[in-house]
């Protein structure tokens, strides 16, 4: 394994970052094909908070959190840190302490394949954090591995300067050289909910504004009244 700092990543436009984050998580997801989630297991803390930013990566052992005290020095205004581990990981590897000195940078929250601790401390600082696990269970700082390489978290690549979406349906990384067009399929993802809204608000079935009664027959669904469908036997 490399260990390797890199220092000045690309990063996307702030006003890209700002509308896929109006956007949030679900929609993203949706719009981009139904890619980039991290998984339903990556849960947050808090409730209410919905958070965009570039990726800043950093890759820990299992129960060192070294390069986290790595990454904190990279991060910027607007940035996620994003912490994987080498092998599967339960430690609290991340708490009050680093969420203070993130703050401090201006970094809205931390994505963690691993344990957060200190989750009352968190939530009063306002700071977010999504993670696999919740552990008190404490760490060693003693075993490099890198900051700003791609990393791996529940089968999905995510590289420094990815836009990493957040809120409470979970956690979607967007590739970088895809901003623009995710964003593009947010936008007519949203005007065509929209219009679904208008019609279900009518009273319009999404059975026929979609199309689904043709499948309905093709897959042998049948409709009968109560007493057919008692005298049928159906319902013994």
């Amino acid at each position: 394994m490399k260990t390797l700092v890199v220092t000045d990543p690309p990063r996307p436009g702030s006003a890209e970052v700002a509308r896929l984050r109006e956007f949030g998580v679900a929609t993203v997801h949706e719009a981009m094909g139904r890619v980039g989630s991290l998984g339903p297991a990556l849960r947050p803390i808090q409730t209410g908070l919905r958070v965009a930013g570039a990726a800043v990566t950093a890759l820990c052992w299992p129960g060192d959190n070294l390069m986290i005290h790595v990454a904190v020095e990279q991060c910027g205004p607007g940035d996620i840190l994003v912490v994987a581990t080498a092998a599967p990981a339960t430690h609290g590897m991340f708490g009050e302490l680093f969420a203070t000195a993130l703050a401090h940078r201006g970094v809205p929250a931390v994505i963690l394949d691993a344990g957060v601790r200190d989750t009352a401390e968190l939530r009063e600082l306002g700071f977010g954090a999504w993670s696999r696990h919740v552990s008190a269970e404490g760490t060693v700082k003693a075993t490099a591995g890198h900051v700003n390489l791609p990393v791996v978290i529940a089968g999905q690549r995510i590289a420094p300067g990815d836009v990493v979406v957040a809120d409470d349906d979970g956690v979607v990384v967007v590739p970088l050289a895809r901003v623009a067009q995710a964003i593009e399929a947010c936008e007519a993802r949203l005007a065509k909910e929209a219009a679904a809204r208008e019609a279900f608000g009518r009273g319009e079935l999404g059975l026929d504004r979609y199309g689904l009664r043709p499948l309905l027959d093709s897959l042998g669904v049948e409709y009968k009244s109560y007493a057919a469908a008692l005298a049928d036997g159906d319902l013994a």
